[in-house]
């Protein structure tokens, strides 16, 4: 019976080091340098491994300076004064619900910044975002809340970068008439419009004419009340558009209506609403009483023989005529002592 060879184990060396199968490694002659590629296709292949590298570092370059790139950046790196907001205040349901949102899902629509010196970074839009996640950050401590997605625009002038901001809230969440009129006033007091017509048309260029109009007329609340006005942001369109014109009819209105906001103090938005729309009102029926003094100040009315002239403002009525005789004069008198009793006698 014949003997059967024995199999020798598997040799492991030949799946490491490059090393060929035996069958490949006979294939070449003794001495002669062994290679897994051709050098020309190894040269082919470096060219076109460097070219793609650099094609993706020049496309990721050019994403990131057009604004399609969202990379996380540390919160303490946000500037969020870099521009005036024109958001002054924040409703706080909304803001629970965007901390509730953020917490559960977390940050879906990265923020807008522009990039400054030593690695800072000032905010465009987002600011609702930015304060939900550092309130997130500093009541959990968690490290998914420490940064922000953000896009880096590169606005060409610092009206690109408040007409993005302005646009962005416009869109999401509409800024009131007065918030408007701030901006539009903050961005010619920082310099970047010539005048508030042309910042009003620059900013809501894509508002109609009636609305940009009515920006204007909180404009004039803003500049007679915008440092004693605790809840600015919450005066309602109708109110707002009463106020400007009194603010523009009666030179005075303006002094009275500080004095009594500096005296009521209002605490709450519902208090300041309502003492503005109690001084509205006042002005209101001040004007039109005055309308009425000066349409009757020389009133000439005929009665009979008698022509009455009524001063109010002067204090004088004057009675002319055929009728004003001694006959009418006595009856006057008496009328008007008449009067007097009677006057006399609900006072006591």
């Amino acid at each position: 019976m014949a003997k059967r060879k024995r199999l020798a184990p598997a040799q492991l060396t030949y799946l490491h080091d490059g090393a060929a199968a035996p069958e490949t490694r006979s294939m070449f002659p003794l001495g002669v340098a062994q290679s897994s590629s051709p050098p020309i296709a190894q040269v082919a292949g470096e060219s076109a491994a460097s070219a793609a590298l650099e094609a993706l570092t020049d496309e990721m370059v050019r994403a990131r300076s057009e604004g399609r790139f969202i990379q996380p950046l540390p919160l303490d790196a946000i500037e969020e004064t870099h521009l005036v907001r024109d958001r002054m205040m924040a409703n706080e349901d909304e803001m629970q619900v965007l901390i509730a949102s953020l917490r559960a899902r977390g940050q879906q629509t990265p923020i807008e910044v522009v990039a400054l010196r030593d690695g800072r970074f000032g905010l465009i839009s987002g600011w609702r975002r930015l304060s939900a996640l550092r309130r997130l950050h500093h009541e959990t401590q968690e490290p998914r809340f420490a940064t922000v997605n953000a896009i880096l625009r590169v606005p060409e002038t610092a009206s690109d970068a408040y007409l993005a901001m302005v646009e962005e809230n416009e869109i999401r969440i509409g800024l009131g008439y007065y918030e408007r009129a701030r901006i539009v006033a903050k961005a010619v007091e920082q310099g970047v419009y010539a005048d508030e017509a042309v910042a009003l048309r620059g900013l809501f260029s894509s508002a109609s004419r009636a609305k940009r109009s009515k920006i204007g007329s909180f404009l004039t609340i803003y500049h007679a009340l915008d440092g004693d006005l605790k809840f600015a942001a919450a005066i309602p369109e109708r109110l707002g558009l009463s106020l400007s014109k009194a603010l523009k009819d009666d030179s005075t209105c303006a002094a009275r209506l500080r004095d009594r906001l500096q005296a009521a103090s209002a605490e709450t938005v519902e208090q300041e609403l309502t003492l503005l729309s109690d001084l509205g009102r006042q002005t209101k029926e001040k004007k039109t009483l005055k309308a009425d003094i000066e349409s009757n100040r020389s009133s000439l009315e005929k009665i009979g023989g008698i022509e009455l002239q009524a001063d109010i403002l002067g204090h004088r009525l004057i009675l002319s005529g055929a009728g004003v005789d001694a006959a009418f004069c006595e009856r006057l008198r008496d009328w008007l002592r008449e009067q007097h009793r009677k006057c006399f006698a609900r006072e006591t």
